[in-house]
């Protein structure tokens, strides 16, 4: 069945706002903590952002223009989000643990007319900015129309970890917003009255659709703990608000298992979960301290999440779960579709709505994504004859580590300048049960001192990008054609810590 259309002319900040017309004094938003929460009604929050809205048309900027997001964790970030795209800006979210060098690179491939800059982060060289303070002041300006037009047309870019080295620059259209309505029973089992508490920040792209965007464009409240807040401060957070939702990477699942705190939570009706493969264990774990299911979804960088389970099509903790109603996906090997059962390809056909119109200034590397019209997601899966899909792997090298994406070439060429160093090489260990790591393997004439690695990476990689170890190793396993092997640093690991 062929989802319905989007709408033309469409605006996704007005769709997912639209509900302050209705209901302006409903709460939209509740960031959370220790201290008294701070609180956004419907019509608050639209006020703020068509005030941005009207600050960035002020400033200058047309629509079409390109708006780098350099914002921490706060309620700064989805506003000036959703400003820019309600004026027909298209916004760059970035994560506030970029370094400049990795500024510079997304700098260059997108010419942002402006960055929103929070001063405490690192900000990009060479492009004029606006600082919180004048950011903040453009919310009490009169409120601008949104800007309708093309849903095809760009809505706002992402970056993600690619394969040649490089980050990419992924291009959405206003119309992905359409797309993850069939995620609300597909996945969440989303209601108008849910409180949905996601456990990330403000400006990580999970957090912005699944903890935001989602619950705002059905009329619920999202709840957002503040920053700083501890883990273990969130099982009374979720008391507290009576937060029914629960959103948030396994590893969150895993730490506050781990923490054994108290898990009584009455109004949780179930946790999600997105980022990594949930495992079987800690799912069980989940539903025995808490009598509530996790249920997980799969998607990328490049697509919205597209394959889940739900409340109302549960499935097994080893799988994926089963295309949302409305999505065309199929397992794909040398060119064609494979039988119930079949490994190969996990592919997303070309008229999903929630697809990327591509990466920005690299038509050679979209299509090199799809085979006919079948975009190739780059993991490896079956799938029975009822539709659910399990998951085998990764057909490439590319790393999962903490829900992050990261592409092991990207790493190498940021450390491969490390003086003393000759060769170097970086793969994901899982290390503990649902705990996967970047770990580095090098080669030089003698080991190198660990804080020296450490600088460099800091200077030059985000957090998460980042090797939590380094191994000084004799060789680097290759090939007979001198390619690296990266799935062969795994055993060289092993044999390092005297495991099997």
């Amino acid at each position: 069945m062929q989802p319905d259309p989007c709408p033309t002319p469409f605006n996704m900040a007005a769709y997912v706002l639209a509900h302050a017309g209705v209901q302006p004094d409903k709460l939209a938003m509740a960031i959370i903590g220790a201290d008294e929460a701070e609180s956004w009604t419907y019509g608050a929050l639209e006020a703020a952002v068509r005030g941005t809205a009207s600050g960035l048309l002020g400033a200058g900027l047309l629509p079409g223009d390109r708006v780098l997001l350099r914002l921490g964790n706060s309620v700064d970030f989805p506003i000036a989000y959703l400003g820019a795209i309600a004026a027909g800006m298209v916004p760059v979210p970035t994560s506030s643990q970029l370094t400049v060098p990795e500024l510079a690179t997304v700098t260059d491939q997108i010419a942002p007319a402006l960055a929103l800059q929070d001063p405490d982060l690192p900000a990009p060289k060479s492009v004029r900015r606006a600082e919180l303070g004048t950011l903040r002041g453009w919310r009490a300006l009169p409120p601008t129309p949104y800007h309708m037009g093309d849903p095809e047309r760009p809505g706002y870019i992402v970056f993600t970890s690619g394969t040649s080295g490089r980050a990419r620059a992924v291009v959405h259209a206003h119309r992905a917003i359409w797309a993850r309505r069939m995620m609300h029973e597909g996945w969440y089992g989303l209601r108008a009255e849910d409180r949905l508490l996601h456990a990330g920040a403000f400006n990580w792209t999970y957090t912005l659709g699944t903890g935001l965007m989602d619950p705002w464009s059905v009329g619920a409240t999202a709840l957002i703990p503040a920053d700083g807040t501890p883990l273990e401060a969130l099982p009374e957070l979720l008391r507290q608000h009576d937060a029914t939702l629960f959103a948030a990477a396994p590893g969150v699942y895993r730490k506050l298992l781990n923490a054994r705190t108290m898990l009584n939570l009455p109004s949780l009706r179930h946790g999600l979960s997105a980022g990594e493969k949930l495992s079987e264990t800690l799912s069980q774990r989940w539903a025995e301290a808490t009598c509530t299911q996790v249920y997980e979804a799969y998607g990328m960088s490049e697509a919205s999440t597209f394959i889940s389970s739900s409340p109302t099509s549960p499935c097994p903790p080893t799988a994926l779960g089963r295309p949302q109603k409305g999505r065309r996906v199929a397992i794909r090997k040398d060119g064609a579709e494979q039988p119930p059962g079949t490994p190969g390809t996990i592919a997303l056909h070309r008229s999903d709505p929630g697809l990327m119109l591509g990466y920005l200034g690299a038509e050679a590397e979209t299509q090199a994504r799809f085979s006919g019209d079948w975009f190739l997601t780059g993991d490896l899966g079956a799938m029975d004859a009822s539709g659910l899909i399990t998951y085998l792997g990764r057909d490439d090298d590319m790393m999962n580590a903490g829900g992050y994406r990261v592409s092991p070439l990207e790493v190498e060429v940021a450390l491969s300048a490390i003086p003393g160093l000759d060769q170097i090489a970086v793969t994901d260990i899982e290390v503990a049960e649902d705990a996967r790591v970047i770990m580095a393997f090098y080669t030089a004439p003698a080991p190198l001192k660990t804080a020296t690695l450490e600088a460099f990476a800091q200077a030059r990689l985000a957090g998460y990008k980042r090797p939590r170890a380094y191994h000084h190793v004799a060789t680097l396993p290759l090939n007979p054609n001198g390619k690296l092997q990266r799935r062969a640093l795994r055993p060289i690991y092993e044999a390092l810590h005297g495991q099997t």
